[in-house]
């Protein structure tokens, strides 16, 4: 809180991730499978990242070690399996009963623990549909959310559902040419009224996250901001005029990631190559 002024907006992303890991075996033969949930299709298949022996054919069946059978109807141009559960219920339901958290290989090397379900989450995440935390969040408590409200900085919240893409690195010798993946994000009209209140009071915008930057500035484009739901594929590289963001409170991010050039974009190259000196 010390690092902000009073009269600045702090906006949080308030996704929750789900369990989004499933792990088991193929049915007939008993062979390993690991699987990530990634999204659902307009067809209701669940879209999936998964590991196995070989190439299983078009109606292999494969059971989770919790007991969920899923079928193999397809795959995608990315060579993503398209997978159809057993269950009824939404995603978040079944993977809420299935499913593990999809720790990120530098915590435990992936291995889950019971408490993880909480632990791998903002203190303010509600929106269950990430598959990922958004880890910028990770370092705000009570404490630090009281201390704000104490130095009279407000809060507000937004949605953006972060996906695997988020991490893929940049193969492209131009940067700016990376296929950018597609996010499915919400501004409502509460967040756009706090964000317009700061600006009338001098207050800075301050955006916890890549995500919370990203979600802003598509709403506020083509002509400022407005309320927005749905998928944006907004590319944020230098040169980029930001209408939203003032400031943003970010992690380190690993070379070559289209979270590096958004970092870039706002911070410039000189302060960037100082801060990672």
């Amino acid at each position: 809180p010390d690092l902000l002024s009073p009269g600045d907006l702090v906006v949080l992303n308030d996704t929750r991730v789900l369990p989004a890991r499933l792990v088991g075996r193929r049915e007939a033969t008993g062979g390993k499978w690991e699987g990530l949930f990634l999204r659902t299709t307009p067809e209701g298949l669940w879209e999936m990242l998964s590991q196995t022996r070989g190439y299983p054919e078009v109606g292999t069946a494969f059971v989770t070690d919790t007991g969920l059978r899923l079928t193999l109807r397809g795959r995608t141009a990315d060579r993503h399996w398209l997978m159809e559960p057993e269950a009824d219920g939404t995603p978040p339901e079944l993977l809420s009963r299935y499913g593990h958290i999809p720790l990120p290989p530098y915590i435990r090397k992936g291995r889950q623990e019971a408490s993880d379900r909480d632990r791998y989450q903002t203190v303010y995440a509600c929106s269950a549909g990430s598959v990922a935390a958004p880890t910028a969040g990770l370092h705000f408590t009570p404490a630090v959310f009281a201390g704000l409200a104490a130095r009279g900085i407000d809060v507000a919240r937004v949605t953006l559902h972060v996906g695997l893409g988020t991490f893929a690195p940049v193969k492209e010798a131009d940067p700016t040419k990376h296929a950018i993946h597609r996010e499915w994000c919400e501004v409502t009209q509460g967040a756009v009224d706090a964000v317009a209140a700061a600006k009338v009071r001098g207050g800075r915008v301050v955006a916890v996250g890549t995500t919370t930057t990203r979600t802003l500035e598509s709403a506020a484009r083509p002509n400022g901001l407005r309320p927005f739901v749905g998928e944006t594929d907004l590319f944020i590289h230098d040169p980029f005029e930001f209408r939203a963001v003032d400031a943003l409170v970010t992690n380190f991010h690993l070379p070559r990631t289209t979270l590096l050039l958004l970092v870039g974009a706002l911070a410039g190259g000189e302060l960037l190559e100082r801060a990672y000196a």
